[in-house]
């Protein structure tokens, strides 16, 4: 249970309202300032762990590829040692003839074939190459002068050498190592074994990490990129620079930088750099950096360091905020549900006062507003009333319209019989008069059925005109149809070629009242062989489609079609496009059928205008 806080009883909502959104403010700042200190403590912590991670996965990686370059390196450094104490290299030096030489070549040529080695050569004392494996070749180093190269003087001098550079003949990069023949007092020449690192480096490669060796001087001796060969770690002196250049170790290279800055470093041999990669952009790595045993040189080993430590900074700010906005949410619930248990007690006060004065008004609004709802209900029945009543007028209006249309038409329907009447009459006196009973009583026959056909068309006519609204009944749509069309014969005589029916058959019926059904159909007729009045191709097809649920009356017309801003709103009242048109032919004829469940639909184009007629089919 919650204990009423002290002072609340005391303070009303606008108060507590007020101080509720002072202590969101200071709670916001607060969450604010957490959310940032974690942020950055989980981002320095995730970057941090990440490092560790890459630095030891990267000696791992480092150290193996220093093993793969020592085992490369031991191989053919026996060789050297081996040949200068080989009686075939001893003689060749020694008596210098052509036999001894063409044996020592090709001594050298299957000894390089079974090795790693790339290029095996003996050097005289003088200097010359006197034999090499590639003495078949074009490129054949017999006969070179070697003295101005270091791996020569070296190995004349202290007995061995190791010299890395690029070939004067082959123009490849390789390590030559070297070792005198004889002794220092009497030396016959120098054994050389060239070793070029191209499988090496195109293993490298395949990591997709960048690895270089680096001599004593700085400068890029082998690596898993070829643009970087012969390039500085960093930048020469002058001297040094014109030093390296005069023995034509490294041919003409330019020796400038490697494409790595920003060094940011994190231990002895660890350090955090931007390296531009040959055809991509500048990029972060984790530069590890290992010497090499047995030689002067160093293993620099770079690790793809922006995505692994943007992905660990971002779980680990992650993970925090999975802890600090959970605790966070926690305390503004606490602080909500405070504040909440105020508000509520000093709404409840406030409330019981404000209830007892609203009360009485309230009372006093419902009486009146109830006299109010009185008065329109009344005022809505009267109106609904009054609409019923135009309603009708309307529909009698329409329906007498029509009637006035095609009364001249009818009276010349009603003229013609009465003529013949009169000159059946005419016979049958004449006939009585010559005692022939039988033509007598034929034409008085034919006047009895003239007489019917006139009676039909005053029928038709006076029940047209009935006003009032009848409840829906079986109506056989068949006579609907044909009445419609004899009320519109006299008005379109010679014109009503073009209204095409195709009649149902008489037991097809359907719910609602002849004479309304009669009025529809009238509208539409009319209006179709309207909009086709003068067109000598005019078509009116009218057809009848009995449905499961219904029964469906088409009436389509070959006419210009409706025009678009007249068919948006055309059971709209007063919508038309007829001079002496109202335009309520079309709402009242909708309204009717609406009446006995059905419902109208129309399409129109370029190629004419269909209206659709759905009404009920009796049980």
């Amino acid at each position: 249970m919650l204990q009423r806080p002290a002072g609340a009883l005391s303070s009303t909502p606008e108060q507590l309202a007020r101080r509720a959104r002072r202590a969101w403010l200071l709670f916001a700042a607060v969450a604010l300032l957490i959310v940032t200190a974690a942020l950055y403590g989980a981002g320095l912590y995730g970057r941090t762990a990440e490092i560790g991670t890459l630095a030891a996965q990267g000696r791992t990686d480092a150290n193996l590829k220093v093993a793969l370059l020592r085992a490369v390196l031991e191989s053919p450094r026996a060789l050297p040692l081996l040949l200068s104490a080989d009686q075939q290299v001893r003689d060749a030096l020694t008596q210098k003839n052509a036999a001894a030489i063409d044996v020592l070549n090709r001594k050298l040529e299957g000894l390089v074939s079974g090795t790693k080695a790339s290029v095996l050569y003996v050097i005289g004392a003088d200097g010359l190459a006197i034999a090499s494996s590639n003495w078949r070749e074009p490129i054949s180093f017999v006969g070179n002068d070697y003295r101005f190269r270091d791996y020569f003087s070296g190995a004349m001098q202290a007995g061995t050498a190791e010299y890395f550079a690029l070939g004067n003949v082959s123009k490849r990069p390789g390590l030559y190592i070297s070792r005198r023949v004889g002794d220092a007092a009497a030396p016959l020449g120098v054994v050389v074994v060239k070793m070029e690192f191209d499988q090496l480096e195109a293993d490298w490669r395949e990591a997709n990490r960048p690895a270089y060796v680096s001599d004593e001087n700085g400068v890029v001796l082998i690596t898993s990129v070829p643009s970087w060969r012969f390039m500085t770690t960093a930048p020469l002196a002058a001297p040094k620079q014109a030093a390296i250049r005069d023995s034509q170790q490294f041919g003409d290279a330019p020796l400038v930088p490697l494409p790595i800055m920003h060094a940011q470093a994190l231990s002895p041999d660890v350090s955090i750099v931007h390296a531009v990669m040959p055809g991509g952009s500048d990029a972060q790595y984790l530069s590890l950096s290992t010497p090499v045993p047995s030689t002067p040189w160093r293993l620099d080993y770079l690790i793809p360091a922006e995505a692994p430590i943007a992905a660990a900074v971002r779980e680990m700010r992650l993970l925090a905020l999975g802890v600090v906005v959970p605790l966070l949410g926690l305390a503004a619930y606490l602080l909500w549900r405070r504040q909440s248990a105020q508000m509520r007690i000093a709404a409840e006060q406030a409330a019981r006062t404000e209830l007892e004065r609203r009360v009485v008004e309230r009372t006093e609004d419902l009486s009146r507003a109830r006299d109010r709802l009185q008065a329109e209900i009344t005022g809505h029945r009267n109106t609904e009333a009054k609409l019923q009543v135009v309603q009708q007028d309307l529909v009698q209006a329409n329906r007498l319209a029509i009637l006035g249309q095609v009364a001249a038409g009818v009276a010349h329907e009603i003229n013609q019989p009465v003529a013949t009447i009169r000159a059946y009459a005419d016979n049958a006196r004449t006939f009585l008069d010559r005692k022939q009973t039988g033509p007598a009583e034929e034409n008085l026959g034919a006047i009895a059925a003239l007489t019917e056909r006139i009676g039909s068309i005053t029928e038709e006519l006076k029940a047209f005109a009935r006003k009032g609204r009848t409840a829906a009944e079986p109506v056989e749509l068949r006579g609907v149809i044909e009445g419609a069309v004899m009320l519109l014969r006299s008005r379109f005589a010679g014109r009503l070629d073009a209204l095409v029916v195709d009649l149902p058959l008489p037991s097809l019926k359907v719910m609602g009242n002849r004479v309304r059904l009669e009025q529809v159909l009238i509208n539409l007729f009319q209006n179709a062989l309207e909009a086709l009045d003068g067109r000598d191709d005019a078509h009116v097809q009218v057809s009848v489609e009995e449905t499961a649920d219904g029964v469906t009356i088409s009436v389509s017309d070959n006419g210009p079609g409706i025009p678009p801003a007249i068919l948006k709103s055309l059971f709209t009242p007063f919508n038309t496009s007829k001079e002496k048109g109202l335009g309520l032919g079309l709402v009242i004829s909708k309204d009717i059928v609406a009446d006995y469940g059905g419902r109208i639909e129309v399409s129109s184009g370029d190629s004419g205008t269909r209206f659709t007629i759905h009404l009920q089919k009796a049980a």
